[in-house]
């Protein structure tokens, strides 16, 4: 069991691709370790996630956000709530299997010099990864340090939580810019195709949100394809042949993870067999290649857009409903570590209520690292070529509310502490 007494220093980190609500988390977390004196006496933040923190390269965030009267500065959370990308700096490393005794020995070593006790990784799947590695070397140890999880990924694919946080404002970008693209098609009478290429590998999640505008302006992309539903070129040119008889400009959405469903994807380019630390292949140009196949079918005018960054960091596009929701996610791991909990993740459940809510609940880690939550077929059209209205219903209140944005000359004001 336990001590729930537990006091000591505590430690925060940020891990894997940023988000535009992914500081709204570290504010919640620093919010609530400032405010419980009683267990934690300093928070340092790691630079560059737990790469950083091997390199002891810590900063004192209480020192920082701490007021004279020893209450938080929100003034300033709220503003690093508004900040995009990882104010503390991200890496994606990825930790030795648990077997490797000298690698932990060591990293035990530098949590006992700095007296943590408490550990929070601000992350998506392979973040969690990090959380469930360390906390089942802790379990073998006698060294007691309270590890949880806070959720953060643009793609929505974490299980065992309704959405994750950076997901709402990630669509709410995404959803607003198609409705921009499709009124700027729409002067032409030239036909035309439009191929707009949206992040997400394993899962569709962020080429929904694409489609959003059919339940609040009645504009949408003509088509969305997901990497759910094995790609076919011949599908393809008939799902445009079809578009072009009702109108001359057609919009397309697809995700960066299209694929033909043989392990191959529509956007391997050159890099095809490339990898990353996990594992994950590097994917490039699955818009380009299908512009340049939809040039050589129709001969007509094509363009590709990737929105590439912007997806994740457009802050002052935020959703309110996300950012809320992801400084509440932080707030919740540090009272969860307080009640004695470790090797948890903070996940959200939505009531069933008429007015969304959710709940925020700790869950296994061990439940989450190395999952990937797709969009399920009920969200899909028979033909896999758009979602159902049940798939952006489920969205709608996610990019709901806007944020208060600060501007300074002109631009948005930022909070830089790195």
């Amino acid at each position: 069991m336990s001590n729930c007494e537990l006091y000591g220093a505590a430690v925060v980190g940020q891990s894997g691709g940023p988000t535009s609500a992914i500081n709204a988390s570290l504010a919640g977390v620093i919010k609530a370790c400032i405010e419980d004196k009683k267990h934690i006496d300093v928070l340092y933040g790691m630079e560059n996630g737990i790469e950083g923190f091997l390199n002891e390269k810590l900063i004192n965030l209480s020192g920082l956000f701490t007021l004279e009267n020893g209450e938080a500065d929100t003034q300033k959370l709220d503003l690093l709530s508004t900040t995009p990308a990882s104010a503390l700096g991200s890496c994606r490393k990825k930790l030795p299997t648990v077997d490797n005794t000298e690698f932990y020995e060591n990293l035990i070593s530098l949590f006992k010099k700095h007296n943590i006790r408490y550990f929070f990784y601000i992350g998506g799947n392979d973040s969690m990864d990090t959380v469930a590695k360390l906390s089942s070397y802790l379990e073998k140890t006698d060294y007691e340090m309270r590890v949880i999880g806070v959720p953060k990924t643009i793609d929505n694919d974490l299980m065992e939580t309704d959405h994750t946080p950076g997901y709402g404002s990630a669509a709410k970008y995404i959803a607003t810019t198609l409705q921009e693209v499709i009124r700027d098609c729409s002067v032409y009478t030239t036909k035309a195709v439009t191929i707009v290429e949206i992040m997400g590998r394993d899962s569709g999640w962020l080429t929904c949100a694409a489609a959003i505008g059919r339940i609040v302006t009645g504009y949408e992309p003509d088509y969305v394809y997901l990497p759910e539903i094995p790609f076919n070129m011949e599908s393809f040119f008939e799902d445009i042949e079809n578009a072009f008889k009702k109108h001359p400009n057609v919009v397309i959405a697809v995700s960066e993870g299209a694929n033909y469903g043989n392990g191959h994807y529509v956007g391997e380019g050159t890099q095809s067999g490339a990898v990353d630390v996990f594992g994950h292949k590097y994917l490039e140009g699955t818009g380009k290649a299908l512009e340049i196949a939809v040039k050589e079918k129709f001969g007509c005018k094509v363009r590709s857009i990737e929105l590439n960054l912007p997806q994740r960091c457009a802050a002052h596009l935020a959703s309110k409903t996300d950012i809320d929701e992801s400084f509440c996610c932080g707030y919740t791991a540090v009272t969860a570590a307080a009640n004695g909990l470790t090797a948890q993740m903070i996940s959200m459940k939505r009531k069933a209520s008429e007015e969304y809510s959710v709940e925020y609940l700790p869950i296994s880690v061990y439940k989450v690292a190395n999952e990937v939550k797709t969009v399920p077929k009920n969200f899909i059209n028979d033909r896999g070529n758009q979602v159902t209205d049940e798939c952006l219903e489920y969205i709608l209140p996610l990019i709901l509310g806007e944020t208060e944005v600060i501007y300074e000359k002109g631009l948005p004001k930022q909070l830089i502490i790195r």
